[in-house]
């Protein structure tokens, strides 16, 4: 006879992707690339070129094109 599996506690620190700090249609993916280099929130990205975040393994151009219009929408930019 099998027992039931224990929850698991998560492993890393990362903040939850559910919690949705960054507008919605950006994949989870592009998220827990987000959160691994240190930003948590969409404000955050100001402070970050495109070129950097483009870089990052898991963010693509259409996560890409979501921040961006979203930041716009708060009348902030990527860095130059």
């Amino acid at each position: 006879m099998t027992t039931p599996k224990e929850k698991r506690e998560p492993t890393t620190n990362l903040p939850s992707i559910t919690s949705r700090p960054f507008p919605p249609g950006v994949a989870k993916p592009a998220i827990r690339a987000l959160a691994s280099a240190g930003y948590t929130h969409l404000d955050q990205l100001e402070n970050a070129s495109e070129k950097e975040l483009i870089a990052l393994h898991g963010m693509g151009s259409k996560a890409l094109e979501i921040l961006r219009s979203a930041l716009k929408e708060r009348g902030k930019t990527f860095l130059s």
